[in-house]
């Protein structure tokens, strides 16, 4: 892979962000070239893995809602890294330091128990390589100054990633409802956000294939003990200094966590 210059002057004001502050929108200087926001996230990615210490432990899905698909001008969803240092314990109290601008969102979370290395695998193929299933609240953040983001922006940005929290995890199988839960996520006591399973491009099945497929595509396979954030199940809403956040998903679980300061 190899970026040219204003490829390479990207990525690293993507790294910069958090200590130089929110960068301006950038799509027109990649005339909206997709390929070319994913080389800047893998860039960013090789980096964070070779020259940062971080250690990736899974993936996320973005874009997996019709109308912010429609809203980008796409019509497929994005994806991006989970690094370790990213993952906050269900329940804990955790601090808006280190994040710019964050949302909060609610999601499924699957774990694999094996490689999944096939560009052709289908539905049975990741029924069976799913090993346990999990509430999740994923925190999104942006580089890209007020959230003033298209299709290159975010991908280039990781998918707007922040943090996530996976909350207790059950074993998975092909009766494992994903499509018709329901979800609530609340801001101390006052519900948020509703949703469903059938909101992430019509079930978080779907999009994890999607993204299974993609990845073995891209020679950056989904490996055995990684996990996936299947994508939102409602609409996002901003983090807010001082309140706790729960999601409940129906048959799946509850997951939690606070931002004090």
């Amino acid at each position: 892979m190899s970026l040219i210059e204003s490829e390479l002057d990207i990525a690293s004001s993507l790294r910069a962000a958090y200590a130089d502050g929110q960068i301006q929108p950038f799509s027109a200087a990649l005339a909206n070239d997709v390929d070319a926001a994913y080389r800047i996230q893998d860039h960013n990615t090789d980096y964070a893995l070779n020259m940062g210490g971080r250690r990736m432990v899974g993936r996320k899905i973005g874009l997996t809602s019709a109308a912010v698909q429609k809203q980008l001008g796409v019509d497929q969803p994005d994806y991006g890294v989970l690094f370790s240092d990213m993952w906050i314990e269900d329940g804990h109290n955790d601090t808006v330091v280190g994040l710019l601008q964050p949302k909060i969102e609610a999601e499924i979370a699957f774990g694999f128990k094996r490689d999944m290395e096939d560009p052709e695998a289908n539905l049975a193929n990741l029924v069976e390589s799913i090993h346990w299933v999990a509430p999740a609240l994923e925190i999104v953040d942006s580089r890209i100054a007020d959230w003033q983001i298209g299709i290159v922006e975010t991908i280039a940005d990781n998918a707007s990633s922040g943090r996530f929290v996976i909350g207790r995890r059950m074993p998975f199988s092909s009766k494992t409802e994903v499509v018709c839960c329901e979800m609530t996520l609340y801001e101390g006591s006052e519900v948020v956000s509703r949703g469903n399973g059938a909101a992430c491009m019509g079930s978080p099945l779907a999009a994890t294939l999607w993204l299974v497929q993609k990845m073995a595509k891209v020679g950056r396979p989904i490996r055995a003990g990684e996990l996936v954030l299947s994508g939102a199940l409602g609409p996002m809403v901003k983090v807010r200094k001082g309140l706790g956040y729960r999601a409940m998903i129906d048959g799946i679980g509850g997951v939690s966590v606070s931002f004090d300061c």
